[in-house]
């Protein structure tokens, strides 16, 4: 049987692309999900692993749809081939079943490792420098709320007088940031 997973970043993202690549493919399932590749946690992955059998060949677009670390790609690859399942990845032209195939997915699978690496060294190189010249403030940018604004807001809420979603309103902070200005004016 032959075996689709096909896998977009957000809810926003479309899989069209990935569908039309895949009829031609004489697809029988089609396993789609719409959230981060970064973890491997993923429920469609985890039904798809779980559904094919001995002699399934699964299909992707990509291998960057499939996996995201040289260790998840190389994982799930492991785990298709105690299942003695195959895999093809179409834009790499890579099919497990060959020699070539199983060769050139190392080569794909180091490569993004490295990309991925690289990047995270030239963050904190660009992290140190910033550090060094006396710039670097880190993480997201602290908001700023009126302390009058907040006092008002936090007495209207808990009298009851205001909703807690109001109250967010008011001060224009998430959920998270509110409940962390309600746990701080308890301190």
């Amino acid at each position: 049987m032959r075996v689709a997973y096909e896998r977009v970043s957000t809810a926003g993202q479309s899989t069209l692309r990935q569908d039309m690549t895949m009829q031609e493919q004489k697809i029988e399932k089609v396993f789609t999900e719409k959230i981060s590749g970064k973890d491997r946690n993923r429920p469609e992955l985890q039904k798809m692993l779980e559904f094919v059998r001995e002699g399934d060949t699964v299909v992707i677009e990509s291998i960057s749809r499939l996996a995201r670390s040289t260790r998840d790609f190389l994982n799930i690859l492991d785990e298709l081939e105690r299942k003695h399942v195959g895999l093809v990845s179409l834009k790499e032209q890579i099919d497990t079943s060959t020699p070539t195939g199983r060769f050139l997915v190392s080569i794909f699978a180091a490569l993004a490792q490295l990309e991925r690496e690289q990047i995270l060294t030239r963050q904190k190189e660009g992290i140190a420098a910033q550090k060094a010249a006396g710039t670097y403030t880190g993480g997201r940018p602290r908001i700023k709320i009126d302390q009058r604004l907040l006092n008002m807001v936090m007495i209207k809420w808990k009298s009851g007088g205001i909703t807690a979603v109001q109250a967010m309103k008011e001060l224009s902070v998430t959920k998270a940031t509110f409940y962390r200005l309600v746990k701080n004016q308890k301190k």
